[in-house]
């Protein structure tokens, strides 16, 4: 009973969907029709989400100033082989980035002479697999599908930079990208608390900022799913009548691009009118690490062998998470 109070009151925030449903309905807002229904909805994820982001945001940001680039990238280069890798997928959960953002970083760490399957393991896991993630899916869809999600996140990261690593593709990096300093000095100055929480604040505010339409969007598309597209259209689609709907929400969500946090509202809205679970989870995978312009960006740093390689490996991988969860979903849910 501790832990649904704590699920359903403290991460779920239930309290705060019964409150909008009191003062829409008190403004006179019908919140059982399809519109009263959506702007409840909207207003509710938008407000757990943010609230949700930003208190993680912030003591995510806290532990990470203890580990500055400089000093992730030692700390990384003890390490070798599978376990080399896992670190690399390891240190993609603490990062709150998007496709786009985690590029810059990943260029970063090759041009340090990390190894390159480890690299593109923290570039897999980074934007699919966060710890911020992690809450706001167990505050929608609970402790154990939360949990397997970042858990098959870090087993497609791991996997996906050992083949690339096995496959010796370290040629088809970009020049400019391995001749690149990576001599920096290692050290960084010593902060204070105050200067931890100035940072964490900083990041809240600019991580906010960047995130922050991308979760309008979102909700705005889970409110719509969520009360105007009728459930048998859904189900047809996405539910188990379609034995194909992994592969089209894989298809579907790699040309969008999104993140995180702005995909879990459209992924409650297709769960909650009947897809299946498998199915949802790979359409978020596919939306944050496939998206069109991150792949378009990863085209300027290596070259095309490797970037399919990449969507290869990342797609399949997806592809078969979405089935298992399917075949398991009974266990889940």
């Amino acid at each position: 009973m501790v832990w649904d109070f704590f699920q359903n009151q403290i991460l779920g925030m239930k309290w705060l969907d019964v409150l909008l449903a009191q003062l829409l309905t008190a403004a006179g807002v019908d919140v059982q029709s399809a519109a009263g229904g959506s702007l409840n909805f909207f207003l509710y994820d938008v407000i757990k989400i943010t609230v949700l982001l930003c208190l993680l945001i912030f003591m995510i940001s806290y532990i990470q100033s203890y580990f500055p680039p400089e000093r992730s990238r030692k700390i990384m280069g003890r390490f070798h082989g599978i376990g080399a890798n896992f670190m690399g997928a390891l240190l993609g959960t603490v990062t709150p980035f998007c496709s786009c953002s985690s590029i810059p970083i990943f260029m970063g760490f090759t041009s340090a002479g990390l190894p390159l399957g480890v690299t593109f393991s923290f570039l897999i896991s980074s934007p699919m697999v966060d710890l911020g993630s992690l809450v706001i899916l167990m505050s929608i869809f609970g402790a154990k599908v939360a949990v397997a999600y970042v858990v098959v996140g870090l087993v497609i990261a791991v996997a996906g930079g050992t083949i690339i690593e096995k496959l010796g593709m370290d040629r088809y990096v970009a020049d400019f990208v391995r001749q690149a300093s990576g001599g920096a000095d290692l050290s960084s100055p010593a902060l204070t608390s105050k200067d931890r929480m100035v940072y964490a604040r900083d990041q809240v505010v600019q991580t906010f900022r960047k995130v922050f339409p991308y979760i309008l969007v979102g909700v705005g598309i889970g409110a719509i799913i969520h009360n105007w597209i009728p459930a048998d259209w859904i189900e047809g689609a996405f539910g188990k009548g379609n034995p194909f709907g992994v592969l089209l929400v894989t298809l579907i969500g790699v040309p969008m691009y999104g993140d995180i946090f702005g995909t879990i509202p459209i992924a409650e809205a297709l769960l909650y009118k009947g897809a299946d679970l498998g199915t949802v989870l790979s359409f978020m995978m596919a939306v944050t690490t496939l998206s069109l312009p991150s792949m378009i960006m990863l085209s300027k740093v290596v070259q095309a062998p490797l970037l399919k390689t990449f969507i290869a490996v990342c797609t399949i991988g997806i592809i078969l998470v979405g089935y298992l969860f399917n075949l398991l979903q009974g266990w889940f849910i």
